[in-house]
């Protein structure tokens, strides 16, 4: 896959721009897309070739992908090198990185804002106004998270129902907009 269409190269470049714009290394970004659209595993040296990219990159880029659950090794028969391929199914790959952001973003800004409520319970300096605030993103936090764990349990099918059921849902519920 040394030689990519404009489309290719468009979704590539996308990404990477996304990536960014999520948080995410622009490289690592272009090595998912590349994986994600590529038809079989790649090695290494295929993805410095096609993407044009140092190979410290890629391999930097490899690992954190690994590490996010979204990439992983694979071997190919009678080639000793390493490849690699990106989950192919959209919905367990959005699971799956929902579940790695809540562990590194939720959940040490819910201990931080636990701590604080209660380090804000015992010190005088704190006024009610600011202790009141952290409460208030605490319980949104635990609310959000709350709500995640549950529909992350559902079957994909399951979300689709239910988003295509979308507004029908809050207004059975009395809960609709006006």
């Amino acid at each position: 896959m040394n030689k990519l269409s404009s489309v290719q190269q468009t979704f590539i470049l996308h990404w990477g721009e996304m990536g960014t714009r999520w948080g995410v290394n622009r490289t690592v970004a272009q090595v998912h897309a590349l994986l994600y659209i590529s038809p079989g595993p790649l090695n290494a040296d295929d993805i410095v070739e096609t993407l044009d990219v140092a190979r410290s990159n890629v391999s930097t880029s490899l690992k954190e992908l690994q590490g996010w659950g979204i990439v992983r090794l694979v071997h190919v028969l009678g080639d000793k090198r390493d490849h690699f391929e990106s989950m192919k199914d959209v919905w367990e790959m959005f699971r799956v990185v929902m579940d790695e952001r809540k562990k590194r973003e939720f959940d040490p800004t819910m201990r931080m804002l636990h701590e604080c409520i209660a380090e804000a319970a015992k010190d005088k300096a704190t006024d009610d106004y600011t202790e009141e605030r952290l409460r208030e993103l605490y319980k949104f936090f635990e609310t959000t998270s709350a709500l995640y764990v549950q529909v992350r349990r559902w079957p994909t099918a399951a979300m689709f129902k239910f988003m295509k059921a979308g507004d029908k849902v809050l207004k059975v519920l009395g809960l609709g907009l006006p």
